[in-house]
């Protein structure tokens, strides 16, 4: 199972789709599409109770949740639709193997907040197929940006964000939902990235590495495993994650908290600093640039 987003917070309903150009709107439409067509799904909403009572029990397997307490309940995700968001669901033939949800925060930031989404795999497209739903379902209201938030220790959904869909990390939040009891969060402190997508914004064509401008850079810290934590050169930055925290923090959950307060140190002084994450490299390194604004 493949973790997306987070859960997060509310926000009330907008709609101004006729801000949104013609052509951009077109565009996003026509991507989710292809994407979802090579990742061999159907991507499309529910409201019904038997569509969302699914969609409450495959984001529970996902973030491993005991059966009376998924990540959200069937009741909220129908109150979510009604209230105009959206519960987005892929499917493989009969098998539902994607779910995705997104509400709209406050109206003149005109920007979707994407509470949860999961995928059966993340070597599918499928991921990709339901942010790039998300983005369409999104344009058609009149949004033109998206939020959530993820854990910055896990590589993996960095480099989804920031190099696949081309978002960027603005803030960090220390131990954002407190204690969680799920099977992916439990024991560790729930620190958060929060990522902004250009909705208006094209998805990269390419997946840039963003490790060639790190050689010959500065190491300026030490990193729980003995290697290298941050280095500098110039304006950039960059901070590396463990390879797979979620293993590590099975395996020796010490080592892990280690590199949450190690990760935490660096990204929470780059971001004070006026610094925004651009992307995450394939061998773990996230690249920090000074923030345009």
């Amino acid at each position: 199972m493949w973790r997306l987003d987070s859960p997060g917070r509310l926000g009330p309903v907008s709609s101004q789709t006729s801000v949104i150009d013609a052509g951009v709107l077109e565009r996003a439409r026509q991507a989710a599409a292809e994407v979802a067509e090579r990742a061999g799904v159907r991507i499309a909403p529910v409201q019904d109770v038997a569509g969302i009572g699914a969609a409450e029990r495959f984001l529970a397997g996902v973030w491993r949740t005991p059966k009376e307490s998924p990540p959200l309940p069937a009741e909220v995700l129908r109150s979510l639709c009604h209230a105009g968001g959206s519960v987005l669901a892929a499917r493989a033939g009969d098998e539902l193997v994607g779910a995705a949800v997104a509400v709209f925060e406050p109206p003149a930031t005109r920007t979707v907040y994407s509470l949860i989404a999961g995928a059966a795999t993340s070597d599918r497209g499928i991921g990709l197929a339901l942010k790039l739903a998300q983005r369409a379902w999104a344009l058609e209201r009149g949004a033109t940006a998206m939020s959530w938030t993820f854990d910055p220790l896990v590589g993996r959904n960095a480099r989804f964000n920031l190099v696949k869909l081309g978002a960027r990390a603005v803030d960090y939040v220390v131990d954002f939902y407190g204690p969680m009891g799920d099977g992916i969060n439990a024991g560790d402190e729930t620190d958060r990235l929060t990522i902004r997508w250009d909705l208006l914004a094209d998805p990269p064509a390419g997946t840039d590495d963003a490790g060639e401008d790190r050689q010959g850079a500065e190491s300026t810290a030490v990193a729980p495993d003995g290697g290298p934590l941050a280095a500098r050169a110039g304006q950039l930055r960059w901070c590396r994650v463990p390879r797979d925290v979620v293993a590590l923090r099975a395996e020796d959950p010490a080592a892990a908290m280690a590199w949450r307060r190690a990760v935490r140190g660096v990204l929470t002084e780059a971001f004070e600093d006026g610094y925004v994450g651009t992307a995450m490299s394939r061998d773990g390194w996230y690249r920090m640039e000074r923030s345009p604004a």
